[in-house]
C-alpha cells in the first residue's frame, strides 16, 4: 500500500486540493475572528479592498448628486421645491426612468416616501389637473403618512421612538431599499443641537447599515444671507447632521428670476464633486400636464443667481463682522460664517 497521502485521501473521494481549500478556509474564520474582536474591525489594506470587491459598485439614483447606500441629505430654504424634486426622484426610481439631464443606473424598484409635509388632498393637487385628470404613479411609489387616529401603545415612552419603530416596520413589510423622508424634523424635536442631531443621524444609519438602504432625506436651511453661496453650514441643526452624511446637495434660488432653482452638490463621497459654485444644475419648476416638476435647462454658476449687495447692505455687513470681532470670534470662524476667506474678513 502507498504511503502517498493523497492516494489514501482520494479512497474517500477527498483530493489534497479540498484539504487544501478546506485549511485556508479555517484560517481565514480564524483571521476574522481575531479581526472583529470589540468595537473596532482591524485588517490590512488589503483585506478591506478584498472584502469590498465583494459588493456591487454603487449605482446612480439621482445623477451624481446621490448613490445607492448613501444617507444623502437635500437641504433648501422653505417654498423652493424640496418636496417638489424629492416626489420626482421617487417618481424616476419607481419606473426606472431617468430624469431628464440625471443618470438613472439603478434598476426599477420599490421606493417607500415618508410624507410629513403634506395632506392627501394637497398632495392631489400637485399631480392633477384642478382635481381631474390624475397621474398615474407606478405601484413601486409608496407613500406614507400619520395616522392622525394611532394611539401610542403603552410599551414606547415616547412618540420620536414610535415613530421610530412604525418607520423600521414599514421598511420591513414594503421590502423597500430606497427611502424618502421628508422631512427630518418630524423624526426628532430638535435637530438644533448636536445632542440631538447625533442619535437621529446614528439611528438613520443604523437603519441603512442593517436593511442596506438608501436614503434621502429632506432639512431646511435656517435663515441666511441670499448674497453668500449655499454651504455645508446653511444645513439646519447642528453639524453632525452634514458630518454623518454621506452626501448632501441643496437647493438655491435665483435672485436673477423667481422663478429659476439651481442645484448645487455640497458633500461628496462616491466621486469626485462636479456641480460645485462654478458649474450648478439651473432649472425651472413647471408643471407638465399633470405632474409638477423640476426641469433641467442649463448649466451656470451660483455667482450669477445670488442676491447682489447693496452698499447699504455692505456697511450693515461690515458692522456685524466687527461685533464679532469685539467678541473675540476668530477671522477663520467668521469668514465660515459668511462664506469668505480668513484673509477678507482681514482686510
Amino acid at each position: 500500500m502507498s504511503l502517498e497521502p493523497e492516494f489514501e485521501f482520494e479512497k474517500y473521494g477527498i483530493g489534497v486540493d479540498d484539504i487544501q481549500a478546506e485549511t485556508e478556509e479555517l484560517f481565514k474564520k480564524a483571521n476574522e475572528a481575531n479581526e472583529s474582536k470589540g468595537l473596532f474591525t482591524v485588517k490590512t489594506g488589503n483585506r478591506w479592498i478584498d472584502q469590498a470587491k465583494t459588493r456591487p459598485i454603487p449605482k446612480m439614483l439621482f445623477g451624481e448628486f446621490w448613490f445607492e447606500g448613501e444617507l444623502c441629505i437635500l437641504f433648501a430654504d422653505t417654498n423652493l421645491g424640496k418636496s417638489i424634486l424629492a416626489v420626482q426622484i421617487g417618481n424616476s426610481i419607481s419606473r426606472g426612468e431617468q430624469i431628464r439631464g440625471f443618470k438613472l443606473e439603478a434598476p426599477k424598484q420599490p421606493i417607500l416616501y415618508f410624507d410629513f409635509e403634506l395632506s392627501d388632498k394637497q398632495f392631489e393637487n400637485r399631480y392633477s389637473i384642478e382635481y381631474a385628470e390624475h397621474y398615474d404613479f407606478d405601484d413601486n411609489f409608496k407613500r406614507a403618512e400619520i395616522n392622525p387616529e394611532a394611539e401610542q401603545p403603552k410599551s414606547f415612552s415616547n412618540f420620536e421612538e414610535y415613530l421610530n419603530h412604525s418607520l423600521e416596520q414599514s421598511i420591513v413589510e414594503t421590502g423597500a431599499k430606497v427611502l424618502i423622508i421628508d422631512n427630518l424634523t418630524y423624526l426628532k424635536n430638535e435637530t438644533e443641537k448636536a445632542k440631538d442631531a447625533l442619535p437621529l443621524m446614528k439611528h438613520l444609519k443604523a437603519l441603512k447599515n442593517r436593511y442596506n438602504l438608501s436614503i434621502l432625506a429632506l432639512a431646511h436651511t435656517p435663515k441666511r444671507d441670499n448674497s453668500r453661496p449655499l454651504n455645508v453650514n446653511d444645513v439646519q441643526g447642528s453639524k453632525m447632521l452634514s458630518i454623518l452624511a454621506d452626501s448632501i446637495f441643496a437647493i438655491g434660488e435665483s435672485h436673477t428670476d423667481n422663478s429659476l432653482r439651481y442645484l448645487k452638490q455640497i458633500k461628496v463621497r462616491a466621486k469626485e464633486k462636479r456641480y460645485d459654485a462654478d458649474n450648478v444644475y439651473l432649472c425651472q419648476i413647471n408643471k407638465a400636464f399633470n405632474f409638477l416638476q423640476f426641469e433641467f435647462i442649463d448649466f451656470s454658476t451660483e455667482f450669477e443667481h445670488l442676491k447682489q449687495l447693496s452698499n447699504g447692505d455692505k456697511e450693515q455687513r461690515i458692522s456685524e463682522v466687527m461685533e464679532l470681532k469685539k467678541q473675540g470670534i476668530s477671522n477663520v470662524e467668521i469668514g465660515r460664517r459668511y462664506s469668505v476667506s480668513e484673509g477678507t474678513v482681514r482686510k
